[in-house]
């Protein structure tokens, strides 16, 4: 069988890591890339087409397109590659909205046999599966709450483009950047929250775009949730703690392409209620390889090469996630009010 032929639009950090986790595949050979950097960097890749615009890289012969671009044309070249008939793996966020994913769905739907998946890595993390894996085994009984924390020290590091501070290319900060991460995966453990009070804020680095947002959310079976999402987290930091009935979860840091947020590690904790001294039993397990980009890779060719159900990073979640995310803005008054925020449920 032969190999999908792959475009990858957009070649910074994450396009040229998904072209690293595509170079050797066995199922899959990137044939064009296309980047504005080109213009000015001229670039040759052995039997790759390098194109300086997404338009023409669209008009060559490619099965499936990695979109890694900027949060305001990611979802215009989402949709015109699904009009296209091309199967589309697009980075987190989906767009800068929830009007631009319903918009890019929209078409998709229209397109039953392509693939779209986004860019939701840290499902595929060690750690993440683990804990999975023991939730749902029930040993530690049903989740009582949530407690997440992911942050940086600003809106740009590591001499990423400066679009992510401006509102109109980015959509929002660090919540919608980085934070986006944490509530996909508070999403997965817990189920949909449909309760959300917030306060976001942007007065550290005044940019019109949130350096700051936290929030109270809680389920229809109760389950509550806290999530701070920051770029004033000097030192870099992602710990969620997952609460339950029986003892709890923490996931420590995690595995990056700047290593900046510790080891990445799983402890469990086996709580015994009837003798209870504050000092329960713990094991902890530390992951040193991130297989995530190489398994979210996997998973969208196979699902393209056997016509497999997406099952991490479907539109649905994605969808769901960015709703998420909008109700964090739109429960805040101030920031509602500041920014014109649209309650999309």
């Amino acid at each position: 069988m032969k190999k999908l032929k792959i475009g990858i639009s957009g070649f910074g950090v994450v396009g040229s890591k998904r072209f690293d986790c595509l170079i050797n595949h066995r199922d899959a050979k990137v044939v064009s890339i296309c980047d504005q950097k080109f213009k000015n960097q001229p670039c040759e890749l052995e039997g790759v087409k390098i194109h300086e615009n997404y338009r023409e890289l669209l008009k060559d012969e490619i099965d499936a397109i990695f979109i890694c671009m900027p949060n305001d044309i990611a979802p215009k070249v989402t949709i015109e590659a699904l009009q296209k008939g091309i199967h589309v793996f697009c980075e987190k966020p989906p767009g800068r909205s929830v009007y631009d994913i319903n918009k890019v769905i929209e078409v998709y739907n229209e397109n039953p046999s392509l693939k779209l998946m986004y860019g939701f890595n840290h499902r595929y993390h060690d750690s993440v599966v683990e804990a999975q894996k023991i939730i749902k085994s029930n040993k530690l009984g049903k989740i009582i709450n949530l407690k997440g924390t992911y942050g940086k020290s600003k809106l740009i590091t590591f001499d990423q483009p400066e679009w992510r501070t401006k509102r109109d290319i980015a959509g929002g900060g660090v919540l919608l950047d980085q934070g986006i991460h944490m509530l996909d995966l508070m999403r997965l453990f817990a189920g949909e929250f449909n309760q959300v009070s917030s306060f976001v804020s942007n007065t550290h680095w005044n940019h019109d775009v949130e350096d700051n947002a936290y929030a109270l959310m809680k389920t229809e079976e109760n389950i509550v949730g806290f999530i701070h999402s920051s770029a004033t987290q000097w030192r870099h930091r992602f710990n969620l703690e997952i609460n339950l009935q029986l003892g709890s979860i923490i996931l420590g840091g995690i595995l990056s392409g700047t290593k900046s947020y510790g080891a990445e590690t799983l402890t469990v904790v086996e709580a015994d209620p009837d003798n209870d001294r504050g000092d329960p039993k713990e094991k902890m397990v530390r992951y040193n390889k991130d297989p995530s980009w190489n398994l979210e890779v996997d998973h969208f060719i196979d699902s393209i090469r056997k016509d497999l159900k997406i099952k991490k990073g479907s539109p649905k979640d994605a969808l769901a996630t960015m709703k998420l995310v909008n109700r964090i803005y739109y429960a805040d008054p101030d920031w509602r009010n500041r920014f014109n925020i649209k309650d999309f449920d």
